[in-house]
């Protein structure tokens, strides 16, 4: 009886209290708010980036201008094919070859949502047809040939588009006796297509050894994430492995592995500086170098 006493008091107190009173509280949170949300500019989207790194922020032409790498703390941030056939290929001229391969939906797979009604939401959402897209162009007057992933399409994931695509590459480099170049980007095999996604890792391995038979370079350039099948495969098969730098690359996540073994993990693991360090590659090389390392390397085969 008292507490409810106490609770008729406290309403007869609010109503006699002024509008003024009553909402002084809503008024005390209000104060700082200097400008109203309908005076409020928006951002145009995509204006500005933030370093995840850092937290440097700039426009996103500055950034494009530094290859999208900050300028601040080196960090390299994740681009597409379109953004390294751009950075590679003199003058930014370059043919994209094998467009027409496009994925199926082979088992009638769903998950959440059918596989087909994903690849159709990916393919509007976005202006690439599958996770790798492979350009022919020269580099610094040389012919070269690029199978690079897209992450954004599906994680670049591996299936079967993904390795037509690269069996199609390499026939081409054996055909123009030109250097082939694999940039991996990606998080494994593709679920959908369970088997003939797997199937993919013998395949692409098997083509590339008609690379070594031909004599024809195979340079795999890990960017982050590399893990998966990607990693335990034709990732690690090149005449060369190199990376960017600050590159998470491995099979399994740093996450898993942790609670599996139920250890802490050494500092930097699994980063392409780790890996350097342990001889899983062959060197690391900044993004902004990579045009001219790949002309030096390509020199050196020759000779």
């Amino acid at each position: 009886m008292r507490h409810e006493e106490d609770f008729e008091a406290n309403l007869a107190g609010e109503d006699g209290k002024s509008e003024e009173t009553k909402n002084s509280w809503f008024k005390r949170i209000k104060k700082g708010i200097l400008t109203s949300t309908a005076e409020k500019k928006e951002t145009p989207e995509g204006l500005w980036s933030k370093c995840p790194e850092c937290g440097y922020i700039c426009t996103v032409n500055d950034l494009r201008e530094q290859l999208f790498v900050c300028p601040k703390c080196n960090y390299h941030h994740r681009i597409g094919s379109s953004e390294y056939f751009e950075i590679l290929f003199d003058d930014s001229q370059y043919e994209v070859l094998f467009e027409e391969i496009r994925a199926k939906d082979f088992l009638g797979f769903t998950d959440l949502k059918s596989y087909q009604k994903r690849l159709e939401e990916t393919w509007k959402k976005t202006d690439i047809t599958d996770s790798i897209r492979v350009g022919k162009g020269k580099v610094k007057g040389e012919d070269l040939v690029v199978a690079c992933m897209d992450f954004e399409f599906i994680g670049g994931s591996l299936g079967s588009v993904m390795g037509e695509r690269i069996a199609r590459a390499v026939d081409l480099s054996i055909q123009i006796k030109a250097p082939l170049m694999i940039i991996c980007k990606s998080g494994g095999a593709r679920m959908m297509e369970s088997a003939f996604s797997l199937m993919q890792l013998a395949k692409v391995s098997g083509k590339l050894s008609q690379l070594s038979d031909a004599k024809i370079p195979y340079i795999s350039f890990l960017t982050d994430p590399s893990f998966g099948g990607i990693s335990a495969s034709f990732g690690m098969l090149g005449d060369l492995n190199i990376a960017e730098p600050g590159a998470l690359i491995g099979f399994a996540g740093p996450r898993v592995i942790k609670e599996t073994i139920k250890k802490d993990l050494p500092e930097g693991f699994q980063r392409s500086e780790f890996l350097l360090e342990h001889g899983f590659l062959d060197f690391i090389v900044q993004r902004k170098e990579l045009k001219d390392k790949l002309a030096t390397v390509f020199s050196l085969f020759k000779n």
